[in-house]
């Protein structure tokens, strides 16, 4: 048998005919508990009994001032017992904001805690067991699919985890392929694994699965022209080309645009590409799959406008031009754009007014041009992705609805230039790759279950809600997260255990229609201090700062920041008002939400939320989009950055990874306080590294791994590590692709030295000190004191 999460074979069942094998219900019972006898083991486990759990350890925050730990923070593991502990999915693609679950809402509203799911469902796996099999195993009645938390009542039955209906065990699923044995269905892969994949049969199809179709649309404007970015685009791609997903049926298109719109003729035969006007067009004639022609024209691109004088950008009509291309199959429309769209329909005028920077009305599209396009898209499984490389304002909150509601993704560089900003260049490029390499799903749709009594209300990220619980995505990426509120209709009183699915149903760039489904299960509490112990402080703060984005857009940025403040004062003051012991004058929280405040605070201080004129509209706008489409661990980085001392990294704690020995310098609190003249900071921020040098930085350290005799001769603006044969560089280059290693896309570096202007970018994010419009954490959690008090 093959253990849970390892790789089971791509088989195809056949089965033995007419062999029935009974065995007695005791033996298969002592086999195998289902969950009903777990949870009756398990029975509601109380912590109150046992042992007070670290998790509820009363932390006093005004006076333990040292409360980040050490290494990263991971996700609480829940109170479930072994069995059921071993088999759960894990917390890197389905995470609760509360690992134990209350049993009424009216314990929920008591604790003051969000109650929501954090996915991330499509994302990269290096084990992942296939399932090709005739018949899929799903309840009769809900739909639920068979997972390792059904029970079976005997031999022929199965009872859903999600509705408790008793369903029979079709005669196929008695065999099983791994083991090659007959009539235990209850070691089937499918009942093995909580995260698992099915090669799905024609039932799952409306339509033959769709080729890939990939259609490129670019500015090529004088502003985009001259930026330098179309050279780095078309050099990724004739890199990539040939590790583009998709099959014999792939087909690519180009389309360009600045006052006009200008077409492609990729047909076979041709022996160059030609440009064609709007009255040729025929998506025959564009979309094509000759390479060399591809090639042809990528070469041709970055040449054919540089003594363009056109100033204008008629998006718009490149998009709709584009949606008529795209619609018989649907696809991928990637867009490039540079500026404000000036012409034709979807065109926009400059809203930016420095003073009104944090206003809301400007949070929210100017036109709903871009919605509609995107809802037009995505009923044509047709998904939008912007990248925006823009020197000025290009209202990022009107364009960016065009990928929000077709399930697209946004990438943005602000003041983008291929020679004055290197490390945007190299930042495009990394993204690129990644971008036209990464796996990819077509016509997705993905629906979330829950058990009877619980109900999801509210989705987060970039997709098309098409009913109360299912979800379109024309396109899904195994970049994207997704966030659900959840709440509790009905008490949970007839059940220990919940659990949660998601199935995610896609065709693949091979043309094979396949359903990815990943399985939670949680338990059930029935005290307030369980709630609190089980309580996931990222992946509710992950909610919150989802949920903060749609308030200020729906109501204002004060509001959104009032309610994330309040969030962290009720819940706090919920506690404190259960716990009997507690002097009612210090600010006490359990162990389990000791980073509440900060992390809030963090999150005030992010682009999304942080007041004053500072903050240019688009960033704001942008940073609020990553919150709505990141999974949670890109997320949690953004919000809080991991601070590393790295000019003493030593042997001490290291790991070993492959052949690599990899440093494990502690977690350094975000406040100058820790930064040292003598030191080398990294801070990592997920898709930025900066390393910040002090002025009297040791030279040996300077020498050996950035490569200058000292302080004076390092360069401003230093985006590489030389490969230097010294301990030193091999210990800092050695953290920092490990660090680089744990994530898809790969981030940038940048070295900053203390006198540098750069230097307020890394500063900003020093989230402990004080700045002119927002609390140092100290004073911030004397703010939530004096309103726990009031």
């Amino acid at each position: 048998m093959t253990p849970a999460g390892s790789i089971a074979p791509e088989v195809s069942v056949d089965m033995p005919k007419g062999i029935i094998t009974v065995l007695q219900c005791s033996y298969f019972f002592q086999q195998y508990p289902g969950v009903n006898q777990l949870s009756s083991t398990l029975g509601g486990l109380s912590l109150q009994h046992s042992q007070q759990p670290e998790s509820l350890r009363p932390v006093n925050l005004t006076q333990d001032r040292n409360i980040l730990p050490v290494s990263p923070v991971l996700a609480p593991v829940p109170n479930l017992n072994s069995d059921l502990r071993k088999l759960n999915c894990s917390p890197d693609s389905f995470r609760c904001t509360l690992t134990n679950i209350p049993q009424t809402q009216a314990l929920l509203n008591k604790a003051k805690l969000p109650l929501g799911l954090l996915l991330h469902p499509f994302r990269d796996l290096t084990q992942l067991p296939v399932i090709t099999s005739s018949t899929i195993v799903r309840c009769r009645s809900c739909r639920t699919y068979i997972n390792p938390f059904v029970a079976f009542i005997d031999q022929r039955r199965w009872k859903c985890n999600l509705c408790y209906r008793v369903n029979d065990v079709p005669e196929e699923f008695m065999y099983n392929p791994l083991t090659r044995s007959y009539g235990e269905p209850h070691k089937r892969p499918e009942v093995q694994n909580s995260t698992v994949e099915f090669i799905a049969s024609s039932d799952y199809m409306l339509r033959p699965p769709q080729p890939a179709v990939y259609l490129f649309v670019l500015d090529v404007s004088y502003n985009a022209v001259e930026a330098g970015y179309l050279t780095i685009v078309c050099q990724s791609l004739l890199e990539n080309l040939d590790k583009l997903p998709g099959d014999s049926r792939t087909r690519i298109g180009f389309i360009t645009f600045d006052s006009t719109v200008q077409f492609y003729n990729l047909q076979e035969g041709l022996s160059q590409p030609q440009m064609l006007i709007v009255s040729d067009i025929d998506g025959n004639n564009i979309f094509q799959s000759v390479l060399q022609l591809i090639k042809d024209l990528l070469n041709a691109l970055p040449n054919m406008f540089t003594n363009t004088r056109e100033t204008h950008s008629a998006l718009g009509p490149a998009l709709q031009a584009a949606f008529k291309l795209m619609s018989p199959t649907g696809g991928r429309i990637s867009v490039f754009q540079s500026q404000l769209p000036s012409l034709g329909a979807g065109l926009l005028h400059s809203r930016e007014d420095p003073n009104q920077r944090s206003s809301t009305k400007h949070l929210g599209p100017a036109t709903d041009f871009y919605k509609k396009l995107a809802l037009d898209c995505s009923g044509q499984q047709t998904a939008v992705d912007l990248f925006l490389l823009s020197s000025q304002y290009s209202d990022l909150a009107s364009l960016a609805c065009m990928s929000k509601y077709s399930a697209g993704c946004i990438y943005y560089y602000p003041s983008f230039h291929h020679s004055h900003n290197p490390a945007q260049s190299e930042k495009l490029q990394k993204d690129l790759k990644r971008y036209l390499t990464r796996k990819i799903g077509f016509e997705a749709v993905m629906r979330i279950r829950c058990t009877k009594g619980l109900s999801i209300h509210t989705f987060h990220g970039n997709l098309f809600v098409r009913s109360t619980d299912l979800l379109s995505l024309a396109n899904v990426n195994p970049d994207a997260g997704f966030a659900v509120q959840m709440s509790i209709e009905e008490s949970l009183t007839d059940t220990s255990l919940v659990c949660f699915q998601t199935a995610l149903l896609y065709t693949s760039s091979k043309g094979e229609r396949r359903i990815r489904v990943h399985t939670l299960c949680l338990p059930v509490v029935t005290s307030l201090a369980d709630v609190y112990a089980g309580a996931d402080v990222q992946a509710a703060v992950c909610l919150l700062a989802n949920m903060a984005v749609d308030r200020s857009v729906s109501s204002s940025l004060s509001d959104a920041r009032d309610a994330l403040v309040n969030a962290v004062v009720d819940s706090l003051s919920a506690y404190i008002s259960t716990a009997s012991n507690l002097q009612q004058s210090t600010l006490i929280a359990p162990n389990s939400l000791k980073l509440f405040p900060l992390y809030i605070l963090a999150l005030l201080k992010q682009k999304a939320f942080r007041t004053g004129t500072s903050t240019r509209l688009d960033d704001r706008i942008y940073a609020m989009c990553q919150i709505k489409s990141q999974p949670l661990v890109h997320l949690m980085k953004m919000i809080h950055p991991n601070l590393y001392r790295i000019d003493r990294l030593t042997n001490e704690g290291t790991i070993h990874v492959n052949d690599r020995v990899v440093p494990q310098p502690p977690l350094q609190k975000l406040s100058a306080e820790k930064l040292t003249r003598e030191g080398a900071f990294l801070m990592d921020c997920g898709s930025i590294f900066y390393i910040w040098i002090g002025k009297s930085c040791d030279n040996s350290f300077i020498k050996d791994v950035l490569g200058y005799p000292n302080y004076a001769s390092v360069p401003q603006k230093l985006t590489q590590l030389p490969e230097l044969d010294t301990v030193s560089s091999e210990r800092a280059r050695s953290f920092i692709s490990w660090l680089r290693d744990s994530r898809p896309l790969s981030p940038v570096l940048q070295v900053i030295k203390d006198e540098s202007p750069a230097k307020t970018d890394f500063f900003q994010h020093l989230v402990e000190d004080r700045t002119e419009a927002a609390f140092s954490y100290y004073e911030f959690l004397l703010h939530i004191q004096q309103q726990i008090c009031k």
